[in-house]
Parts: C-alpha cells; sequence; structure tokens
C-alpha cells in the first residue's frame, strides 16, 4: 500500500499544486514549514544512511567520480544557457541557476530502483552530492550569477550547514545506535519525504499563484530542456566512456533528478517568492519524466555481463 502511494508521487505532487494555485489561501499561512519540512526531508535521508555506506565509495570511486563531476558542471552550464537563450528574467534565472547547483534529488533512488539501477550507487552518490553541495552550490550559483544579482553566498552556506548536513548527521548517527528501532519505521521514510516536499510545492505555488500565469508555460520549456538534457548526457557520457548498463541508468537519474525542493526553499529564503518558481516546477516535472524513464527501462531489461559471457560461451561452444 505504501509504495503504490509512493509510485503515485507525480499524481500527488501535480494535485497538491492545482489545489495550491486555484485556492492559495489554504498554503500561504504555512510559509514558515517550508524550511522544517526539508530538515524533515533531509533527516529521513540520513535515517537510511550508515556510515559503510560511505566506505562503498572506495569500491565505486570511478562510477561516482564521473557522475559528481556531470552532476556539478552539465547542470549549472545547462540552466545557465537555457536562461540565456530563452532570456529569463533575473528572479528566474538565479532560480534556475540553483536548480543546476543544487545535489541529486532523493527520488533518483527511488527511479534507480524502479529502472533496476544500481541503488547502493545511487544512495551513495546522493548522500556525498548532498554534503559536497553545500560547499559546491553557493560556489557554483555565486559565480554564475554573482554578477547580475547580489548573491550572499556564505550566508547560503551557513543555511546549508543547518539545513542539510546537520539533519543528516543526527539521523546517521541515530541509525548507528538505534537500528532496530529505525528498521521499524523504515517503511514510513520514504512517504513522510514524499509528503514533505509535496507540501513545499504547494507553498511555493500558493505563494506564486497570480505570477505562475505568466511565467509557468516558460519555466515549464526551460525545466524540460534542463531535466532532459541532465538525463540523456547523464546516461550516454557514462555509456560511452565505457560503463555498464545498470551504473549509466543510474547516474543518468543522479544527474538529471536534482534536489530542486532544496533550491526552493534557498530562493524562497535569499531571494523571492518568483526565484522559487523554477525549483517548483522542476520538483513536478522531473517526477513525471523520471517516472516515464523508469518505467521504460523496467520493461526494456538489459544484458549483465554475465548474460553476455554465457552468449559468448554459448557461441564459443556451437561453433564446427
Amino acid at each position: 500500500m505504501l509504495n503504490k502511494l509512493i509510485k503515485l508521487f507525480p499524481v500527488w505532487a501535480i494535485l497538491f499544486a492545482g489545489v495550491a494555485f486555484f485556492s492559495p489561501h489554504l498554503f500561504v499561512g504555512i510559509k514558515s514549514y517550508i524550511v522544517p519540512l526539508l530538515m524533515l526531508i533531509m533527516l529521513s535521508m540520513g535515517l537510511t544512511l550508515t556510515l559503510q555506506d560511505f566506505k562503498n565509495v572506495i569500491n565505486k570511486k570511478s562510477a561516482i567520480g564521473v557522475g559528481m563531476l556531470l552532476q556539478f558542471t552539465i547542470m549549472p552550464i545547462t540552466a545557465f544557457l537555457v536562461c540565456y537563450f530563452l532570456q529569463l528574467d533575473t528572479e528566474l534565472t538565479v532560480g534556475m541557476i540553483l536548480v543546476g547547483s543544487v545535489a541529486g534529488g532523493t527520488s533518483s533512488n527511488v527511479m534507480c530502483y524502479l529502472a533496476k539501477g544500481d541503488v547502493a550507487l545511487s544512495i551513495t552518490m546522493t548522500a556525498l552530492s548532498t554534503l559536497v553541495g553545500v560547499v559546491l552550490t553557493p560556489v557554483i550559483s555565486g559565480l554564475l550569477v554573482g554578477q547580475s544579482v547580489d548573491f550572499p553566498m556564505l550566508p547560503i552556506f551557513i543555511s546549508l550547514l543547518k539545513i542539510v548536513v546537520l539533519p543528516i548527521a543526527i539521523g546517521i548517527l541515530i541509525n548507528s545506535f538505534l537500528n532496530k528501532q529505525v528498521q521499524a519505521i523504515s517503511s514510513l521514510l520514504p512517504l513522510i519525504s514524499m509528503l514533505s516536499i509535496v507540501i513545499i510545492i504547494a507553498i511555493v505555488v500558493a505563494l506564486n499563484a497570480g505570477k505562475l500565469t505568466d511565467v509557468g508555460p516558460i519555466v515549464m520549456l526551460a525545466v524540460i530542456i534542463h531535466n532532459s538534457i541532465g538525463l540523456f548526457s547523464g546516461y550516454f557520457i557514462t555509456k560511452l566512456l565505457g560503463f555498464d548498463e545498470k551504473t549509466s541508468r543510474t547516474i543518468a537519474f543522479e544527474v538529471g533528478l536534482q534536489n530542486s525542493g532544496l533550491a526552493a526553499v534557498l530562493a524562497m529564503k535569499f531571494f523571492s517568492p518568483a526565484a522559487a518558481i523554477p525549483g517548483t516546477v522542476f520538483s513536478l516535472w522531473h517526477n513525471i519524466s523520471g517516472s516515464i524513464l523508469s518505467g521504460y527501462w523496467a520493461q526494456k531489461g538489459f544484458e549483465t555481463d554475465l548474460d553476455k559471457e554465457a552468449k559468448l560461451a554459448a557461441a564459443v561452444v556451437t561453433e564446427p
């Protein structure tokens, strides 16, 4: 039952966004809950992690290194170019750059699982990119938009420490010392994260209900282009570099699916509600595109190295 509810994430996000758009008064009054809700998501993520997850980096450092490099180069640069060619205003540009500069989203872990990717690799990459993003997100964003707008790099860095690192660290500690108790509620953690991000989306939509009619279509176009380039470059670049199908699918989701909820929160906190629109639209869209792609890959399947070896052996045996 819980899995069915979680798989309907895009439906809930669109439903809540629609309610917020037509009845913004239902959510405007709880805008102060945005940061606590995001911290709850980060805490939930921490509760799923152990120190061993980070030790796995040693075994898959090449895949993680390539994925992280693509994450923090392709996504921010693509966001900048999309804003330039679509001539988005300053507020929307700041929002798009923040979306491109944040870490991979936790929804990538779910999509990776559905697409039969490497879930352990996905979780490790999400956790590491989230922690590395505490430094890289303000630096990259500041470099790309610092000349156009006063970008508070240090305050954003400090805020990321509080919103991201602290709750994740607390979650890991709790999981380390109270693992049995955490396992008992582990099935609820994805649902808690989903509900939290859905409410964040609804609040941001409610705060921008009047402006969404004007900028919604152009932002949606920007987000679709941005997300598509991230997904496809993450997949095809890793394939060209010789990674197997399972790893390439995993990195595609890590690169293309952003922690857009965090981007929306930072935009709201340090800039304006309008700057949070790209993060909100991205949150809606990347769950839809991710669900479609994971469904396609799940149906398609793939050959493992063992399958290829078996075919090769069979071919050798049948040779005259």
